[in-house]
């Protein structure tokens, strides 16, 4: 099917709550427009040099959202115009996000990559670890930074009740995050889950935002 009714189709499955993020890494700008002639505006990429390279070619109502693993010493070139970053793994890469919004003159929102999969290869703060940096007021320690959520990965698997209980994790972390005194809950309102293979199941267990790429494009070059 052509991308426009990949599109369509996604959309007419997904709440008024949940915000599609079309994962275009891999793809060039040419298949990006075929989406954004679709109405797509939120388009998420995982590889710095390949998003720097994609920015200025594509309309500027786009809202560009980093997905995959970011080192510190790559934020400042996303920093001027990043809309949300997805993958904080760490309170290093918090700070250095902080010092480069404030140089760029502006704010940029995150969210806390949380590791509730049993892959040991995913990234994020553990569980306990994520809690304690809220509860240490975290959340309100980067002036340029606004924290709004949290994004989560489940365990690459054929096991869909394992993903559910993975999901289920990540959503009970972020409403116990929501319901700490510290937390202004107008900001902290996103939850990041769910892929092509598994969003069906992210959004039953309360996914705000899915980040799809192979049913919208097809398979990467």
């Amino acid at each position: 099917m052509a991308i426009s009714d990949n599109l369509a189709a996604i959309r007419m499955e997904l709440p008024d709550t949940v915000r599609l993020v079309a994962v275009s890494k891999f793809h060039p700008v040419a298949t990006l427009m075929d989406a954004y002639g679709a109405g797509q505006r939120v388009f998420g990429e995982s590889r710095v040099q390949e998003l720097v390279a994609k920015q200025p070619l594509m309309p500027a109502d786009v809202e560009w959202h980093f997905i995959g693993t970011l080192q510190t010493n790559k934020v400042k070139y996303i920093a001027p115009f990043i809309s949300m970053i997805h993958s904080v793994d760490s309170v290093r890469l918090l700070q250095e996000i902080d010092r480069r919004a404030a140089e760029a003159g502006r704010t940029i929102r995150a969210l806390i990559e949380t590791h509730v999969a049993e892959e040991t290869t995913k990234h994020g703060f553990g569980i306990d670890e994520c809690l304690e940096f809220f509860r240490d007021g975290g959340g309100s320690r980067f002036a340029n930074v606004e924290i709004c959520g949290l994004m989560g990965m489940a365990t690459f698997t054929d096991d869909m009740e394992q993903v559910r209980r993975e999901f289920r994790a990540l959503k009970q972390l972020f409403e116990e995050i929501r319901a700490l005194p510290e937390t202004d809950k107008s900001v902290f309102r996103e939850l990041s889950m769910g892929m092509s293979d598994d969003y069906h199941i992210a959004i039953e267990e309360g996914s705000t935002m899915v980040r799809i790429g192979t049913k919208i494009f097809g398979g990467r070059t």
